[in-house]
């Protein structure tokens, strides 16, 4: 397991929050937290490539974030062999949960997909494997970018 910065860790124990099992999670959860955690991320990169005007940023970030770019990353991920075994079942607990609200802007498949891109994404935040976070989303943003989908 990759180690790093551990940011949930940080924030866990400057803010004295309780330190919950991950089993303790629900899909929907991981998925709650993954989301703001990805745009974060997202975020990061995209002000990092320079000061331009707020709206040229958000286009930028909105077009990494939105369902259907999350669900060509994690189904290229996939097909490269990116994931562990594990980070796969949190993927799959993602997906197959039960929600009752949609994307606006996408089909019912992606927006499956993309929760459980974000569940993996909150499963390796909460559990403090943030260098490995990072890793999936530079390694699925460059297959995305080599197969001219963003």
């Amino acid at each position: 397991m990759e180690k790093g910065i551990d940011i949930y860790g940080i924030i866990s124990e400057n803010m004295e929050l309780a330190d919950n099992p991950i089993e303790s999670y629900s899909p929907l959860t991981l998925a709650y937290i993954g989301d703001a955690i990805y745009e974060i991320v997202v975020r990061t990169m995209v002000v990092s490539e320079g000061n331009t005007q707020v709206n040229k940023l958000h286009k930028r970030s909105s077009s990494l974030v939105k369902a259907e770019t999350q669900a060509r990353m994690i189904k290229l991920l996939m097909d490269a062999d990116k994931l562990t075994e594990e980070e796969l079942s949190y993927y799959k607990r993602g997906r197959n949960a039960k929600s009752y609200t949609s994307a606006k802007n996408a089909s019912i498949g992606d927006y499956r997909i993309a929760t459980g891109f974000e569940a993996l994404m909150g499963y390796l935040y909460i559990t403090g494997q943030s260098s490995r976070m990072i890793s999936i989303i530079k390694d699925g943003l460059k297959l995305l970018e080599n197969s001219d989908i963003v």
